[in-house]
């Protein structure tokens, strides 16, 4: 058996009952994180609450116990103090597979929904609340308050919960009697933040190839609202290398407890990739940035493909963070798993609102709606040619970097020359027709800038107005 889990007006951010939910504008700053964020904690459920400190608990390798950790950076829960909260029991329920603590704030209390199975039969797995009366999490008594009841006694895991108009819903994974799968996610609304009421409603089954690799399973739900509607993602098949996730989509006005109200997106929207060295991304929740203003993708994943043994006994899944952007239509774009390191950001043209470097073919250029995410995202890093320069390395491509070639520029493999490297390295400069923006000069042809030539990309002198605009970008 498997477990693991896995509108836009303002810049306000909002605490709904526990859910973080922000208002990103069409365009929203750049953000930046470092990679992978914290070692061996599986299921990260991060929450950005109102007293101005994110809070991260996680599953812990040795299934013993919970864990929590806050800080009030993102990047500061990699280096945060991490304080056990509670641990398993030493005999019956609650004595084993401690997995997936999610922590929540409703009515002025603090909740954690976590996963369990009983030192006599560890998989015997239910789902399980805690709670604490205290202003912090870290401090106070956590009282147990038992485990959900749902329509049968069977394995279930990876509770969630959420708030939209007005009513309180738990997400969950089961396995249902008469169905063949492992595990499959539904929904039911709440009277308190341990008990449900009514007939739980079957969001998927896992029935399609990348959702039954190695077990059939969906599981780990998290929810998003934007745009008009109710985003959740699950995670899909055994916790290898082809644990991926999936996504449901329901209108913000439909009835969220009917299961017509809900489509599934036929292929996976999160999943491994070679190029990035990044392996069995799932199990996530979202948060916010600092400022509010964009949205992220907090997940785990292994930075290795190939496991001995079984999956679940590798300590090694990683949590990881990196900005989840949306298409025109509204919709998501997850984009691929990045490169451990700094996380890539995408330079949008000044005064456009959707048009952004990009490579096609690996020649660079300027296009609109670029849906292929991850061809529009670099990372700024330390210059290839040192001396105060920087580069512009590919995220679906590392080791790739934007260089001018007879002062076009292309995306091309570092091939370690003296003459790559200059050519691939630019000096940062305040954007040239607005300071809050970014110019990128060429290191060895002074004056020539990085700007947009009949949608494609050159390094020439921007000696008028309108060139200077088309060399100024802004970081997203």
């Amino acid at each position: 058996m498997p477990r693991f889990r896995s509108l836009v007006a303002s810049v306000a951010v909002v605490l709904s009952a526990g859910l973080v939910v922000a208002v990103p504008a069409a365009a929203s700053p750049a953000v930046q994180y470092t990679n992978s964020l914290v070692s061996q904690r599986a299921d990260p459920h991060v929450l950005k609450h109102t007293d101005g400190f994110y809070y991260l608990t996680a599953t812990a390798p040795e299934y013993d116990r919970i864990v929590l950790r806050r800080a009030g950076t993102l990047q500061g829960l990699s280096g945060a103090a991490e304080s056990v909260i509670w641990r398993r029991h030493i005999s019956g329920e609650m004595g084993a597979h401690i997995w997936a603590p999610e922590l929540h704030r409703i009515d002025g209390r603090w909740y954690i929904y976590f996963a369990a199975g009983r030192t006599d039969d560890i998989w015997r797995i239910r789902m399980y609340v805690l709670e604490n009366s205290s202003a912090n999490p870290l401090t106070g008594t956590w009282v147990e308050r038992g485990r959900i009841t749902t329509a049968w006694d069977t394995f279930s895991l990876d509770a969630s919960t959420f708030v939209h108009n007005g009513i309180r819903y738990l997400v969950w994974a089961q396995q249902e009697p008469g169905i063949n799968s492992n595990t499959n996610v539904y929904i039911a609304r709440m009277t308190n933040p341990w008990t449900i009421t009514g007939a739980p409603v079957r969001l998927t089954v896992p029935t399609l190839a990348w959702e039954t690799r190695g077990f059939r399973v969906n599981e780990g739900p998290a929810v998003i609202v934007r745009n008009g509607r109710v985003f959740l993602t699950y995670s899909a098949s055994a916790t290898d290398a082809n644990y991926c996730i999936g996504l449901l989509t329901a209108s913000a006005s439909s009835n969220l407890l009917s299961a017509s109200s809900w489509t599934k997106t036929q292929q996976p929207v999160f999943t491994s990739n070679d190029a990035t060295g990044q392996y069995g991304p799932g199990h996530n929740s979202f948060t916010v940035s600092e400022d509010g203003l964009s949205d992220i993708l907090v997940y785990h994943d292994r930075n290795y493909r190939d496991i001995n043994g079984d999956p679940l006994n590798d300590p090694n899944r990683r949590t990881r963070v990196q900005k989840l952007y949306w298409n025109a239509d509204g919709t998501p774009n997850f984009g691929i798993p990045v490169a451990d390191g700094p996380t890539p950001q995408r330079l949008r043209l000044a005064g456009s609102t959707d048009r952004f470097v990009r490579h096609f073919s690996f020649r660079a250029r300027i296009d609109a709606n670029v849906t292929t995410l991850a061809d529009s995202q670099f990372r700024i890093v330390s210059g290839l040619s040192g001396a105060g320069t920087i580069s512009l390395e590919s995220a679906n491509f590392p080791g790739y970097f934007l260089r001018h070639r007879n002062f076009e520029l292309w995306l091309d493999r570092n091939d370690g020359s003296a003459l790559f490297r200059g050519d691939a390295s630019f000096l940062r400069r305040a954007g040239l027709t607005d300071a809050t923006g970014v110019s990128f000069e060429a290191a060895t042809a002074a004056g020539r800038f990085i700007r947009q030539s009949n949608s494609l990309l050159v390094v020439q002198p921007v000696d008028t107005a309108a060139a200077r605009a088309d060399a100024t970008f802004q970081l997203e």
